[in-house]
């Protein structure tokens, strides 16, 4: 696999790219395919492998079919750090913060105000800051800016919307916003970021 593109579970991508300095280990992609080496991130995410590979060999519809008969999406959203952010809220202790983290992913393009986060669960704004700190180790607007980046990062890969309708969609408002909080997380615009997914895909 040396000069490819893998992917593996999070837990262990840093140990795979010490030992194989060659490689490039991208420790958030569900699965990744380059040229005829195909990897994923553990067992779940190899069902997400199969299906890629079944939509490669025989299309989109018998793809769908197939994830329809085994109960699963065809491909899951987000990679594996969107996915953690839902792992995460299932493990927050306090019912009205774990209620609240899951509403947030499902409304990243909406105002998300402290005051009408705090109001929704019947806190305090300080109260409200200091109880999801405590349960997420994550302030709100930290825990916010993730979920609308990963699911941003989701739409500028499969290049389905302008940048400018990915930033209304996930709630950054402009472009100028987004390709900030890009340049932050992972050293590159967003354009750049799409430009190098389009590429890996015809490499593909």
């Amino acid at each position: 696999m040396n000069g490819k593109r893998v992917t593996t579970h999070w837990s262990a991508a840093d140990r795979l790219q010490a030992r194989y300095p060659a490689i490039t280990v991208d420790a958030d992609s569900i699965f990744i395919r380059d040229g005829n080496i195909w990897t994923s991130a553990g067992v779940t995410a190899g069902i997400d492998l199969a299906l890629a590979m079944v939509e490669d060999d025989f299309g989109r519809e018998v793809a769908l079919e197939v994830a329809r008969d085994l109960v699963v999406h065809s491909k899951r959203p987000g990679g594996q750090s969107q996915l953690s952010l839902h792992l995460a809220s299932q493990m927050t202790h306090h019912p009205k913060i774990r209620e609240l983290q899951n509403w947030i992913l499902s409304h990243v393009a909406e105002n998300l105000s402290v005051p009408m986060l705090a109001a929704k669960v019947a806190m305090s704004d300080r109260n409200f800051a200091r109880v999801f700190q405590r349960e997420t180790s994550a302030s709100p607007a930290n825990f916010i800016e993730m979920a609308r980046f990963e699911l941003a990062r989701h739409l500028v890969e499969s290049n389905s919307s302008s940048l400018k309708l990915i930033a209304c969609k996930t709630g950054f408002g402009t472009e100028e916003k987004m390709r900030r909080v890009f340049q932050k997380r992972l050293g590159v615009t967003p354009r750049a970021y799409s430009e190098r997914a389009s590429t890996d895909l015809r490499a593909g």
